[in-house]
């Protein structure tokens, strides 16, 4: 069944679009099926449900952990999870909502590749919404999160303040500094290390440059915004990690094979709109098939023992059973005699005959697997080309019985 991808910019709605359209489609399935068992099985896979967090999208050095090999390893092993995750679901039972940034057509394109190995629909839904907003929502989620830092960090005082452990007296006059410098810092001047404690200039002028990158990011395209009480999505931090994404961001082209079917929701739409679109959706990528079939590339399909399909094993087949019925014939026709072949491997009435001339010796296994091997060594270029006519079954067992006659001549 179709995978889906969810695409568009950090913060733009996509985890609630994916909330809302699973429901529809938990609705939508119960409804189309007539016994208890599901038709399909639906699945929601995020980072979210990976317990991915959004710091791995980060790709300053300076924000890189010791340990880790590069900028980008930690999302290059997200992206792992992610479609480790997808592939072992995916299946024609199986939907498959992807809940994830998606930024990036190469990696669009590989999940595209994945639906298409196993012949299922795929689609793109893109949810549309505006720089501005979109960053004013990481700026809310940012300020709820140091406000629930603050909030921590104001219980933990008290706690340690009532239990009396790590008090002294000189705590109030630390604070009061930190005080008196966060103030002058948020003021908009910056810090000097010679007028202020040495063990609190550094955090002050970390202060002062957050200030500074704040003044520059919430400039006109900055829309200050109220989060739902529902809301308990992580923010990008450093506010650098959202500018970068967004920076970064691949938009779909429906022209491209693998960003279509695109379906288009913006972040404003009305449930209307938006059931609109999710019944848009159902009918042309679930119940429905595509305009045009997915068929995995023939290159990439594996071969089975068919025949009338893979030539490597005709080949073998039909060697094997011309040497099976030389050894069968040859006690009756005896030293020097003929023994005759179906051309096609099937007995049938007024079919001509191929025709072996036997040596004047016996001829014994090991002599005939030897030109056996040394026939089909000279064939195996005929790989990829089995419906060409010269290299039917009929055609290969004829060419085979001649490579004994000439070789058989020359032992006489």
């Amino acid at each position: 069944m179709p995978l889906i991808l969810i695409t568009g910019l950090p913060t733009s709605g996509k985890s609630t679009r994916a909330a809302q359209l699973y429901d529809y489609l938990t609705e939508r399935i119960a409804a189309e099926s007539s016994s208890s068992t599901p038709k399909f099985r639906l699945h929601l896979i995020s980072d979210q449900s990976l317990s991915i967090s959004r710091s791995v999208y980060d790709l300053d050095p300076a924000h890189t952990p010791a340990h880790v090999r590069s900028a980008n390893a930690s999302e290059k092993d997200a992206r792992a999870a992610l479609y480790g995750a997808v592939k072992r679901v995916l299946s024609p039972r199986d939907i498959v909502i992807l809940d994830t940034l998606n930024y990036i057509k190469g990696w669009r394109y590989q999940l595209y590749c994945e639906a298409k190995n196993l012949q299922t629909p795929f689609g793109l839904v893109q949810i549309g919404c505006p720089v501005a907003r979109a960053r004013g929502v990481n700026e809310a989620r940012i300020r709820r999160l140091e406000q629930q830092e603050q909030q921590q960090q104001q219980q933990q005082q008290q706690q340690e303040h009532n239990t009396g452990n790590g008090t002294t007296k000189d705590e109030p006059t630390t604070t009061s500094t930190i005080t008196t410098t966060t103030t002058a810092a948020a003021a908009g001047a910056a810090p000097k290390s010679g007028d202020l404690h040495p063990e609190t200039y550094q955090q002050s002028h970390q202060n002062w440059q957050q200030k500074q990158f704040e003044e520059e990011s919430t400039g006109p395209d900055f829309e200050d915004i109220t989060l739902s009480p529902t809301d308990s999505q992580e923010p990008y931090t450093p506010r650098s990690n959202w500018e970068n994404l967004v920076f970064r961001y691949e938009e779909p082209n429906p022209m491209s094979r693998w960003d279509s079917p695109l379906f288009i929701l913006t972040w404003d739409d009305t449930p209307t709109d938006t059931k609109a679109v999710f019944d848009q959706i159902w009918d042309e990528v679930i119940v429905n098939k595509p305009q045009k079939l997915i068929r995995a590339n023939k290159s990439t399909v594996q071969r089975d023992k068919d025949p009338g399909g893979d030539y490597l094993y005709v080949l073998e087949k039909e060697t094997q059973d011309i040497v099976k019925r030389i050894l069968e014939q040859q006690a009756e026709v005896g030293e020097g005699g003929t023994v005759r072949l179906s051309r096609s491997g099937t007995k049938e009435e007024g079919e001509d005959m191929l025709e072996v001339e036997l040596p004047g010796k016996k001829v014994g296994l090991p002599q005939l697997q030897r030109y056996r091997r040394a026939f089909v060594a000279l064939n195996r270029g005929g790989i990829g080309l089995e419906a060409v006519g010269t290299l039917a079954a009929g055609r290969l067992r004829e060419s085979f019985v001649g490579y004994l006659n000439d070789a058989f001549e020359k032992e006489m």
